[in-house]
């Protein structure tokens, strides 16, 4: 089934079969808030459900929220799994996940807008059976942008956050002091230069926090694939649980 057909068949009702015990489940929803009385965002998104969701109803599940690039905003939302830890939904590889995962979709010409992207989170934290414990962020280019923006908004709302070849205004830092961090960027990006990531890593180092920062050598605009493609960032996801005032 290709990532075409996998959408048609979701928003007909069908399950996504995937390799592991029992079918996983892949919704399409959408979200629409109005965010600070002026401004109005209108978020179609994929929400992949794991294995056994359904059948138990006593269990909570981390929460992973993935923001796209900006070559995949739009209205077609199969493009917002190009990239990222769906990007296999519907091949016989596909693995599943021990989090629910939010995929949204960013609009044509449009930025992720750091309020409604946690106000699309908390509304999650409402309609799905997930842990508010274990909230992570997650996001490449455009969306590592978004990911630092975000975070730094609502560092009450995560456990941790893994932008990619983003970066954050420097004087900004502070709200994330506290929050576990993995960063990476390609030395070689040409797109979004490493100095956007390298920027605000040293402002969270001169504050005495110790973010993860890996520097890809010779690494381009796509560090992305082989990170989302690994198993690595899931498992350190997985270790960390909110700091709670």
């Amino acid at each position: 089934m290709n990532v075409a057909l996998a959408i048609l068949a979701v928003a007909a009702g069908s399950q996504v079969q995937t390799a592991g015990k029992g079918p996983s489940e892949l919704r399409t929803e959408r979200f629409s808030a109005e965010i600070k009385i002026v401004r109005k965002v209108d978020y179609g998104y994929l929400a992949y459900l794991p294995a056994g969701y359904n059948a138990k109803r006593g269990e909570r599940y981390p929460l992973m929220v993935f923001l796209h690039g900006s070559g995949e905003r739009g209205t077609e939302l199969s493009k917002a799994m190009v990239h990222g830890p769906l990007k296999e939904i519907g091949s016989p590889t596909f693995r599943q996940f021990p989090f629910v995962v939010i995929v949204p979709q960013c609009p044509e010409k449009e930025w992720w807008e750091p309020t409604g992207v946690n106000a699309l989170v908390e509304s999650c934290l409402r309609k799905y059976r997930v842990d508010r414990d274990r909230v992570y962020l997650t996001g490449l280019s455009m969306g590592g942008f978004g990911t630092w923006a975000a975070a730094a908004e609502r560092p009450d709302l995560y456990a941790a956050i893994a932008p990619i070849c983003g970066g954050l205004d420097p004087a900004l830092a502070k709200p994330l002091a506290n929050m576990p961090i993995w960063a990476t960027h390609g030395d070689a990006d040409t797109a979004v230069p490493i100095s956007e990531s390298q920027g605000i890593i040293d402002a969270l180092r001169a504050l005495g926090a110790k973010p993860r920062f890996d520097i890809i050598k010779g690494g381009g605009h796509d560090v992305w694939t082989p990170v989302y493609a690994g198993q690595e960032i899931y498992d350190w996801f997985l270790t960390h649980k909110r700091q709670k005032a």
